[in-house]
């Protein structure tokens, strides 16, 4: 096998792509432990120098896929709220707390996450500060999306590729095509998706693997360089109905203050943000924040078919409710 990563290395170099099928097959390739750890490292290099393309991606994706997994789940249609990460702004939990809303809101939800990367808490750093156990077992997944809307799906136990390029990530300290796999390897394969991205860049990239896909989504970027809305400024939206440039006061909001975002010191502080949210004593800037993201979510799951004046106002009567709060309750009551 090492000749033909030779082969693959020497094409690269040549600044040559490859086909989904050929990552696809040396994804498959490291899980089989067929690669010395040099040429994987020289692979992501080389890819990370170029830019990745979008079938190059869609190829780990199927790798990751076919050797993890998967979570098949008894429902036609749920969202996943992600973002790509490594925005180095250190938020408070936007999108898992806008998945509670969008679950409270009636919808359904499974939710793809992960321990933190650059941020003080990452998704599955919040959800199990509050007592979750995470599960692959198939029928208590099913159970959490049916009986409280929401399902959690903790990416380490699903995607088995990931442990074996663990230790090189870890050692390059750049970001690498993995870092681009986390929002598209959901065990679930969810048919909507809303992803927040840090820039234009990877606005397009994303943009072009939903369409391949045939999914219903939503990218958003703040153009300040959040990957999510973070109402400190205008930001960019984009669907599979339309693109536009939004600025907070469009929406009815106030512009949020950079330091009204942050998600604390510690992981007790995060936690503590998405609770306040939850239970609608937050700051009004947080709040809203959680709305504006929520609002897209669910515009997603209407197939755009609703404003997204309305969707606001579906995400705020979640958390004016109640629904949100006991969504979350159900969901600690069923996963812990």
């Amino acid at each position: 096998m090492e000749q033909t990563m030779k082969g693959y290395l020497f094409r690269l170099l040549n600044h040559e792509e490859l086909s989904r099928e050929e990552m696809k097959t040396i994804l498959i390739g490291i899980t089989h432990s067929e690669y010395p750890n040099e040429q994987i490292t020289a692979l992501l290099t080389c890819l990370q120098m170029r830019g990745v393309t979008v079938d190059e991606l869609l190829g780990f994706r199927d790798g990751i896929l076919e050797t993890g997994v998967s979570a098949v789940l008894n429902a036609d249609r749920y969202i996943d709220v992600v973002g790509t990460g490594g925005d180095r702004k250190n938020t408070f939990n936007i999108s898992t707390t806008a998945c509670f809303v969008i679950a409270g809101a009636g919808y359904k939800v499974a939710k793809h996450g992960n321990y933190a990367a650059t941020s003080v808490s990452g998704a599955s750093n919040v959800i199990q500060h509050h007592g979750i156990k995470f599960t692959d077992d198939i029928d208590k997944l099913n159970r959490s999306l049916n009986e409280a809307g929401i399902v959690y799906l903790h990416a380490q136990l699903f995607a088995k590729a990931m442990k074996f390029v663990g230790p090189i990530r870890k050692a390059l300290q750049f970001p690498t095509i993995f870092n681009l796999l986390g929002p598209i390897v959901n065990p679930s394969q969810p048919k909507c998706q809303l992803l927040g991205v840090a820039n234009l860049d990877q606005m397009r990239l994303y943009n072009n693997v939903y369409q391949k896909l045939g999914i219903d989504y939503g990218i958003v970027n703040s153009i300040d360089g959040y990957d999510e809305i973070s109402l400190t400024g205008d930001f960019k939206v984009t669907t599979n109905n339309y693109e536009r440039i939004f600025r907070p006061q469009d929406l009815g909001f106030e512009i949020a203050k950079p330091e009204e975002l942050v998600g604390g010191a510690t992981e007790e502080e995060a936690a503590q943000i998405f609770d306040s949210v939850l239970e609608n004593r937050a700051l009004p800037a947080q709040k809203n924040i959680v709305l504006a993201n929520a609002a897209f979510g669910i515009q997603v799951l209407e197939k755009g078919q609703k404003s997204i004046k309305e969707c606001i106002e579906i995400a705020r009567e979640s958390i004016d409710s109640g629904s949100a709060l006991r969504t979350f309750k159900k969901f600690v009551e069923l996963n812990s």
